[in-house]
């Protein structure tokens, strides 16, 4: 049985805005920045990694891993900007061990994200035959019915049929004067 809705559309988007963070931050570093990063430069990666996992967690259900590793350089991108951008930023240009953590994290993130993605599903899928079996195996307790006897029925009838017990309004007559409200 298949589900129309993506459930691992939330752990794509999470993963790949986090490790678009982590990243960021590892490449920022090994590039030559200095010190950790001001709390402005903090607050727009962490802005950017939401909007990247948001945008990520769009994606359909079994995308393509290229698909993955685009978001997450862009991620990275966008996350290092972030960094960037902030005050105290003392490094200029790229260094070798930047470009080469990016390359390197870029692929095997998408990899990652891929397994993380497919063992929830399994993890899903998993559980739901469980719960499945179990409830097949217990029961589900059905509401008790009591039945009526025939002549409570008959009974029941005959209240309904008499003119004086009508579901139309009420009586023709007979109730004008005492009632409180004018008619």
């Amino acid at each position: 049985m298949r589900s129309p809705t993506d459930q691992t559309a939330g752990v794509r988007g999470v993963s790949v805005g986090a490790a678009s963070g982590a990243v960021a931050v590892l490449a920022h570093g090994l590039g030559g920045a200095s010190g950790v990063p001001a709390s402005s430069s903090l607050v727009l990666l962490f802005a950017a990694c939401a909007l990247v996992g948001v945008v990520a967690g769009t994606f359909p259900r079994g995308a393509h891993a290229v698909s993955t590793m685009a978001v997450l350089a862009v991620g990275q991108y966008v996350g290092h900007t972030a960094l960037s951008l902030g005050p105290g930023h003392s490094h200029h240009g790229l260094t070798v061990a930047m470009v080469i953590a990016h390359l390197v994290a870029i692929p095997l993130g998408a990899l990652a994200i891929r397994g993380a993605e497919v063992g929830f599903g399994r993890a899903i899928s998993s559980v739901c035959r469980l719960v499945i079996a179990l409830v097949g195996v217990v029961g589900v307790p059905s509401r008790p019915t009591v039945p009526v006897p025939d002549a409570e029925r008959a009974i029941v009838r005959q209240l309904l049929r008499r003119p004086v017990i009508s579901l139309r309004g009420p009586p023709r007559h007979g109730l004008r004067a005492s009632h409180p409200a004018p008619v």
